[in-house]
């Protein structure tokens, strides 16, 4: 009777283990906003630049996968800038987290391309750090709109410097890059 009874358990534990895990994750609605293609606008390290980005769920809609690429190129014919960002948010602590990845240096994964922050309203203020400096990027969601502004800015012993004020619109068939 007893090894029946295990029997039963074990088989009903197997049945609903798997169900329970197979569910989707909760999406994050602020991260829900940026799903889409954007075209970014507006100063960035002293010049103005267009770049294109795109934001879709990726690994079981856990993460954010961002692609920017800009429209600007160097004379080989390369885009000036490319990155590859994970955004995610974590529904125990609260806190998000980014690991962003681009042309402008190598960095074998130290701390300094990996962000992390806390919304606050409609805004994320991800923050990275290395060993000299911090880099404050803020998304900053306007509702009315339906875009996005990125507050970029530059931090070491002298305070803060701004680096870039960009906004993202939403592309529409005349935005499409051909």
């Amino acid at each position: 009777m007893l090894t029946r009874t295990l029997l039963t358990v074990a088989a009903l534990v197997g049945i609903v283990v798997p169900t329970a895990h197979a569910q989707a994750p909760r999406r994050d609605s602020l991260l829900d906003h940026l799903i889409g293609a954007w075209v970014l606008r507006g100063p960035m390290a002293g010049q103005n630049v267009t770049h294109d980005v795109t934001f879709q769920w990726v690994l079981g809609n856990e993460y954010v996968e961002m692609t920017e690429v800009s429209r600007e190129r160097t004379a080989a014919g390369v885009p000036t800038y490319e990155a590859i960002v994970y955004l995610v948010h974590d529904p125990h602590t609260q806190d998000y987290g980014a690991l962003w990845m681009d042309n402008t240096d190598y960095n074998a994964f130290y701390p300094a391309g990996v962000g992390r922050g806390r919304a606050v309203g409609d805004s994320i203020p991800f923050v990275f750090t290395d060993s000299a400096s911090r880099f404050h990027n803020t998304f900053v969601y306007d509702r009315k709109s339906d875009t996005w502004a990125w507050h970029m800015d530059n931090e070491d012993a002298h305070g803060l410097r701004p680096f870039a004020r960009v906004v993202l619109t939403r592309t529409g068939p005349a935005e499409a890059r051909p």
